[in-house]
């Protein structure tokens, strides 16, 4: 376990403004790692630093670097002598893109960038941020329960978008390299549900629009659809777990918790948010407006796949080999709806 890792050696965290990795920086930190990041641009470093800052002021130390996913340059200075890298970069946007390889490209290439500099430097192991969308999209007969062993399947455009469809392309891509020019380098995966929980500024991932849209009134109605919920802070530890945890490499871990539709979720909310009450969707919306609304509503768009489906995806690999409980449903939404009031976002 931990005890047995160098700490002197530092941690590399890619994406690293990015809602889970600002999770998993905090928690190297406190395990007392030393933490490496990249981000995009240096200029937003003295920012990210003073917001991470606010929960651990060993944040001020992080070494920052600036790399993207779609150029080869600063990448192997970031991972030079880094025994383990977070690979959680890739893009996730409020709006579909026209041309699904504007998502595609990036992930898959900024993943194969991460994992060949990783090797070159002599990194031991990278554990990679995926996604339930590389394991529940794409059947023509959803099945029950999925897991670590279900694959998507990309090629089926009905049950999939450019955002899901990139998921699986990246993850595969990498599994793949393990499998030829990459070998000797271990890889674990982390494949989260819908990510909840805190936020830690105004500024965070697009996961979190299922609150911002049912508690800014933007939505007219709630619509069939639902996902399984997971708090960042759990998908952190399934990340740190993997890191720590000998035998993690080689497999994919899911991350998810209990499964919410957007009503049971728009109740809860008006329960516990009085104040907000009167901007929460009260009524059903029924599934052929929403393809309707889908069309002058982006983030709308997005979830048009997900109509009248359960996709239900089992957490037991991350309880049993990583040790990782994961929190209540309703916790993550909770912390996560409370903190968007708290930066006044809703």
């Amino acid at each position: 376990m931990s005890d047995q890792i160098n700490k002197d050696a530092p941690v590399l965290v890619t994406g690293a403004s990015g809602y889970i990795a600002q999770q998993v920086i905090l928690l190297l930190l406190d395990k007392g790692y030393k933490v490496r990041g990249t981000i995009r641009s240096l200029d937003k470093g003295p920012a990210l630093k003073n917001l991470l800052a606010t929960q651990d002021p060993r944040a001020a130390d992080i070494e920052l670097f600036a790399a993207d996913l779609t150029s080869d340059a600063g990448w192997d200075d970031a991972v030079a002598g880094c025994t383990y890298v977070h690979h959680i970069a890739s893009p996730i946007p409020p709006e579909l893109p026209k041309d699904p390889n504007e998502l595609i490209v990036p992930a898959r290439d900024g993943a194969l960038r991460a994992l060949k500099a990783s090797k070159a430097a002599g990194v031991k192991r990278v554990i990679m941020t995926s996604s339930v969308a590389s394991v529940a999209y794409g059947y023509d007969n959803q099945p029950d329960v999925l897991s670590e062993e279900d694959w998507s399947n990309p090629d089926n455009l009905k049950d999939n978008t450019a955002y899901t469809r990139s998921k699986t392309i990246a993850e595969k891509a990498a599994w793949e390299y393990l499998s030829g020019p990459g070998q000797g380098l271990e890889l674990a995966t982390v494949n989260p549900s819908a990510v909840l929980g805190p936020v830690l500024s105004g500024d965070f991932s697009a996961s979190v629009e299922i609150l911002t849209q049912l508690m800014g009134g933007q939505l007219p109605a709630t619509p069939k659809v639902g996902f399984q919920i997971v708090d960042v802070r759990d998908v952190a530890a399934t990340h740190v777990a993997a890191m720590e945890t000998p035998g993690a490499a080689g497999h994919r871990f899911i991350a998810a918790s209990d499964y919410y539709w957007f009503e049971d979720i728009a109740k809860l909310l008006r329960e516990e948010f009085p104040a907000q009450k009167k901007k929460i969707p009260h009524r059903k919306l029924p599934s052929f407006l929403l393809r309707l609304l889908s069309i002058f509503n982006p983030v709308m768009k997005q979830v048009v796949p997900e109509l009248d489906k359960k996709r239900f995806v089992s957490n037991d690999k991350a309880q049993s080999i990583l040790g990782v409980t994961f929190r209540p449903g309703k916790e993550a939404i909770l912390a996560g709806a409370q903190s968007l009031i708290d930066h006044k976002v809703v």
